[in-house]
């Protein structure tokens, strides 16, 4: 046999790998291939590509092995279980920018299914290599590299202080600088995964610088980007005063506020969602935002939404309006109330209806003039009947109960009152007829008995009395 011929098995050889691994690689993008190729054994035949001596064999074999983890966990576990995790860690630290993309891939695909899963990425060594990636020339390695760290991060607070302790936070801020988008992208969201577990967390990535220049993208034109910035503004901002106002303090009002017109929905909400997140902690901020023209433009915002969109925006009113008189008048006065009763009576899912039905709660719950400002609504007859739907989640039927008590023990506007006598439960009634008792009796002893007639016909006052007198 010549030279030449003995050099062509090898070369057959190859070509054979190259096809299957591309075949395999195919066939895992299709969910209905993906059981066949379980049970045919794949992930134990893929092992050894990783280490064959043709650098697209290794990457294609990488890559299939990563459509395959993430399908589910099983085959995740399949992998883990395969003692395939300690090899491409070990090769992100020696091959190509080509190799590195698709071993971050794999890492990727496992640690995302659980705590459990992503662990094991830390057991072996995986998050130390992924940091170093994040040093890499390459833009795409960089990117792969921040999808796999973030995915690891975002399962619990343990996790997160693993990729904090490997160093990661300092360069995914670096990152976030970079001029590509992909990469700003990831390196935010990762950054948000990172600041929402705790506020030790937060503060770390604070520590690194990363508030100001994620405050500087709030105005970025590409609405995926702006989406993450967002978020991760409102992961750090929701624990603490301190870091909701170190938040507040890189001027993010009322230049945020532009945000709440953006065409992309999530845009949207999760602008909502950051401006929720300081204005709960303190009257002060809740104040500032206020001053800001922050109020008007979120319930601008509820009107030109539907459904979650609108919920962090119900939820900030009723935490405005919580903290004081002259803050749930602002929301009054910027026509807030009408609002939420239409989220009320027309939004179809209950969690939506039952803060808004909180959020009418605080606002109603001050003085008399807040009451009547909610009640001229025709709320009230709303919250009674959510409240006494065997529809209504427990959620729903708690908070409308508690808005109902709140708004009623204030309201001495008796036409909104009236209807109650007669479709009211004895719990609710109760407060009915003390607000009742409150507006009329005064007067009762101050009318002629023609006088007295004519207003115990006019408010049911009879009712009043014989209930009582029982």
């Amino acid at each position: 046999m010549s030279q030449r011929q003995v050099l062509q098995v090898f070369e057959q050889y190859q070509k054979a790998r190259t096809q299957f691994v591309q075949t395999v690689a195919g066939l895992a993008t299709r969910p209905q291939n993906i059981e066949t190729l379980q049970h045919a054994g794949i992930i134990s035949l893929l092992r050894p590509l990783l280490l064959d001596v043709v650098p697209t064999i290794q990457q294609t074999a990488a890559l299939a092995l990563g459509r395959l983890a993430n399908y589910n966990d099983d085959l995740a576990e399949a992998v883990v279980m395969g003692d395939i995790l300690p090899q491409l860690v070990y090769s992100l630290a020696e091959q190509n920018r080509f190799y590195k993309k698709a071993a971050a891939f794999v890492l990727r695909a496992v640690g995302k299914h659980s705590p459990q899963l992503a662990q094991a990425i830390v057991d072996c060594g995986g998050l130390d290599a992924l940091v170093i990636c994040l040093e890499d020339f390459d833009p795409g390695v960089k990117e792969a590299a921040a999808w796999a760290l973030g995915y690891i991060a975002r399962h619990n607070a343990e996790l997160s202080q693993a990729v904090v302790d490997a160093g990661a936070v300092p360069l995914l801020v670096l990152c976030i600088q970079e001029p590509e988008i992909a990469l700003k992208r990831i390196a935010a969201l990762v950054l948000s995964d990172i600041s929402k577990h705790s506020p030790e967390l937060a503060q770390t990535v604070v520590d690194a610088g990363a508030i100001a220049y994620l405050a500087q993208m709030i105005l970025n034109p590409d609405a995926k980007l702006k989406r993450q910035v967002l978020s991760a503004l409102s992961q750090i901002a929701k624990h603490s005063v301190d870091l909701a106002e170190m938040v507040v303090e890189t001027e993010i009002f009322p230049v945020v506020l532009t945000c709440l017109k953006d065409k992309d929905e999530y845009v949207k909400k999760n602008t909502s969602t950051l401006i929720r997140e300081i204005a709960k902690h303190t009257p002060e901020l809740s104040q500032l935002i206020v001053n800001a023209g922050g109020v008007a433009a979120v319930i601008d915002c509820i009107g030109s939404c539907k459904g979650n969109i609108r919920l962090p925006g119900i939820m900030l009113l009723g935490y405005i309006a919580a903290h004081s008189e002259n803050l749930a008048m602002a929301v009054i006065i910027s026509k807030g109330v009408p609002q939420l009763s239409v989220c009320l009576s027309e939004e179809p899912e209950d969690h939506i209806k039952a803060a808004a039905a909180w959020a009418l709660g605080q606002i109603g719950r001050h003085t008399p003039e807040h009451a009547r400002a909610v009640a001229v609504t025709n709320s009230l007859p709303v919250l009674l009947s959510l409240y006494m739907s065997t529809e209504s989640s427990e959620d729903l039927q708690v908070k409308s109960k508690k808005a109902m008590k709140n708004i009623l023990q204030k309201c001495t506007y008796l036409p909104a009152l009236e209807p109650f006598l007669y479709d009211a439960p004895p719990n609710i009634l109760k407060h009915v007829v003390g607000q009742f008792s409150k507006v009329l009796f005064p007067w009762i002893f101050r009318y002629t008995s023609a006088e007295s007639r004519q207003l115990s016909t006019t408010y049911k006052l009879r009712k009043i009395l014989f209930m009582n007198d029982s």
